[in-house]
């Protein structure tokens, strides 16, 4: 029987990556990173990605495959990523999948063709973006699809246009080009690291003065150096937005501190939002010391 595939989910610092490497140790596993900005090289410790010394000898995959500039897409994703679970498993191996990005998430575990593209339209809609902003196309979205607009945030840019890419080609909603809650391969688990918001907000706020704390600044220096303000992904990564406002004089450092707290906090809200409305997830609690048994012994229950 091939081995099962084992997908880590949950709010930003919840304590995902450690027992990711914990299950990983104890089912002979290979982790998969699914978060949508570790995959850019020189995207380190604002993506808390972590270091090679750190990680116990166990292989990681999906790591650094792409500079700033080139522009990540969930769909190249998906074939990158259930290549790698299905070359982990034919060794023998578990993947076990982590990261906070729940659509790279259910790209890979559930099943989701995805629409087509259109560069023309998508170069179109982008124009548009550029000439009346992100509010405005917002707008657009909530009259033709009110449904799609309220899982969009006005200043996901990208997202809008995706979704109204999809809508002109389709004739259908956006919702409809979502994958659905059912798996693309019954032998897969979702285990939810469940974190009380109090905690999690303090951890929140650690971790961001332990990055600025830590170079921060001086990676997003090196990454505008590279190009990372021509990027049509990277550079809308959390805390990479609001170092380069404060490189540029838009705003102290302290306040670049403070937004980035504030971004990843409300980031994070809507990460256990869209986790909790899967009930296939299995919960185990951040701090509870047998939370790798639980995790292991509802793997069990599936495997059989």
């Amino acid at each position: 029987m091939p081995r099962p595939i084992v997908a880590l989910v949950g709010a930003t610092a919840s304590g995902k990556t450690g027992l990711s490497l914990d299950l990983a140790e104890r089912l002979g596993g290979e982790v998969v990173n699914t978060d949508a900005m570790q995959v850019y090289r020189g995207m380190d410790i604002g993506t808390a990605k972590l270091p090679v010394d750190e990680r116990r000898g166990i292989p990681h995959h999906l790591l650094d495959l792409l500079d700033v500039t080139e522009p990540a897409t969930v769909a190249l994703f998906q074939g990158w990523a259930r290549e790698v679970v299905a070359g982990i498993r034919e060794r023998g191996a578990t993947p076990v999948l982590v990261g906070g990005s729940a659509l790279y998430t259910r790209a890979i575990v559930d099943r989701f063709e995805f629409p087509g593209t259109d560069e023309s339209l998508r170069r179109e809609l982008e124009a548009e973006l550029e000439r009346v902003g992100g509010q405005a196309l917002h707008e657009r979205l909530a009259h033709v699809d009110p449904d799609a607009a309220a899982q969009i945030q006005p200043d996901n840019g990208r997202r809008v246009v995706r979704a109204l890419e999809v809508i002109a080609l389709t004739g259908r909603p956006y919702g409809a080009s979502l994958p659905r809650l059912e798996y693309a391969d019954p032998l897969t688990v979702q285990i939810g690291v469940d974190i009380d918001r109090p905690t999690l907000d303090e951890r929140i706020a650690r971790r961001v003065d332990e990055m600025f704390a830590g170079g921060f600044v001086e990676e997003v220096e090196a990454l505008l150096a590279s190009g990372l303000a021509d990027g049509r992904t990277a550079n809308r990564a959390i805390g990479y937005r609001e170092v380069v406002g404060y490189l540029a004089g838009d705003r102290s450092r302290a306040e670049a501190i403070e937004q980035t707290k504030t971004a990843t906090r409300r980031f994070a809200r809507r990460q256990d939002g869209w986790f909790r409305k899967d009930p296939r997830i299995v919960w185990v609690a951040h701090d509870d010391p047998d939370r790798v048994a639980k995790a292991v012994g509802a793997i069990d229950a599936l495997v059989g």
